[in-house]
């Protein structure tokens, strides 16, 4: 993850050209029933942090020593640009769905938790190998999240565009036709289902090319239930030093809001907040010149926005990041860059599961 690196957003189909005929209030109630009854399967707000697929982490060992229990699985993409067969991580030895991760989830559940596959990342945005700018099939898009929902029984899909994916209109649009599919699919089979967009976001809110993938979602019927946006990375023409990233969060926050509103303008005040969520980045991104650095104080000011605005989710790229081993480093896998306690953020952020 970078600049373009990871935001968060959830995504009904083959019913799309009639919910778009009918008027709002008649969209406004088709939308609800879909989402009736999803909140029993995770919390009505979560802390879920991105959880790095590429290291050999056990997954209910860092939830156990983190307090986390929800996470998100980064990253699903294929092995090679072309294809229509997803991996962990690109590796071929790893198909999705394996057996990978099976047993760390049921052993994670044990304690309570649950896990949301994610879809891109940075690294597969840029090479082509993100599952819809790599396979020109729709039916094949939607085949393999279902198929990942019914391997690994999940609730929750993430879907991470940025970087070169954000320009690729042909598979923003097969993207979203594939949602609405398996959004379909999950109706009609009664399994729960949220689809979230995770996008790139700037104090001034979304902009056009993010903005666009969720504009095409509401053309092609696909119900987006949570935009998480990475409130990190923001690349400035000028930035003070340091940057108040804490302010500009919030700042950010609020911008999205009013964009979802022109969005969905039958949505409540309420339901628009519910549907956001939070990304941060602990510590220091890679901006240069380390003007842009995370604090607890910073995370402690999102914490309480979110709160008292009723946001659906925070999340930090990522849990592997949660520690403060290496003072000074820019934009680490696996440290903050921050003298900080270990799993400070976590301790902190796990407060918000409700």
């Amino acid at each position: 993850m970078t600049r373009r690196f990871v935001l968060a957003v959830t995504a009904v189909a083959l019913f799309a050209a009639s919910v778009l005929a009918q008027p709002a209030a008649q969209a406004r109630t088709a939308a609800q029933a879909r989402t009736a009854g999803r909140e029993e399967v995770w919390p009505r707000r979560v802390y879920a942090p991105y959880f790095e697929t590429w290291t050999s982490d056990s997954i209910p060992v860092v939830a156990a020593k983190s307090g986390a229990r929800f996470f998100s699985l980064a990253f699903l993409q294929t092995a090679r640009k072309g294809s229509c067969a997803l991996t962990w991580n690109g590796t071929k030895s790893e198909p999705v769905p394996g057996p990978r991760y099976r047993a760390q989830i049921a052993a994670l559940r044990r304690l309570g938790g649950d896990v949301m596959p994610t879809f891109g990342g940075f690294s597969a945005d840029s090479t082509g190998t993100e599952i819809a700018d790599s396979c020109t099939s729709v039916g094949k898009i939607a085949a393999d999240y279902e198929r990942v929902i019914a391997s690994y029984h999940v609730t929750r899909l993430d879907m991470d565009v940025e970087v070169d994916s954000l320009g690729k209109t042909a598979a923003i649009d097969r993207r979203n036709k594939a949602i609405a599919l398996v959004e379909a699919w999950a109706r009609d089979h009664g399994r729960p289902l949220r689809v979230e967009y995770t996008l790139p976001v700037e104090p001034t809110g979304l902009e056009a090319d993010a903005l666009h993938v969720l504009q095409n979602a509401v053309g092609n019927g696909a119900l987006v239930d949570t935009v998480n946006i990475m409130t990190f990375d923001y690349y400035l023409a000028k930035e003070p030093k340091p940057l108040d990233m804490g302010a500009e969060a919030v700042i950010a926050a609020r911008n999205v809001h009013r964009q979802l509103a022109g969005l969905y303008p039958w949505s409540s005040q309420r339901r628009l907040w519910a549907m956001e969520g939070i990304t941060i980045l602990p510590g220091i991104d890679d901006y240069p010149g380390k003007t842009e650095i995370t604090h607890l104080s910073d995370t402690r000011r999102i914490l309480s926005f979110a709160r008292a605005h009723g946001l659906g989710l925070l999340s930090i790229w990522a849990i592997q990041r949660d520690n403060g081993g290496c003072p000074g480093t820019i934009d680490s896998d696996s440290c903050s860059g921050i003298k900080q306690p270990l799993w400070a953020f976590s301790h902190l952020l796990e407060r918000f599961t409700r």
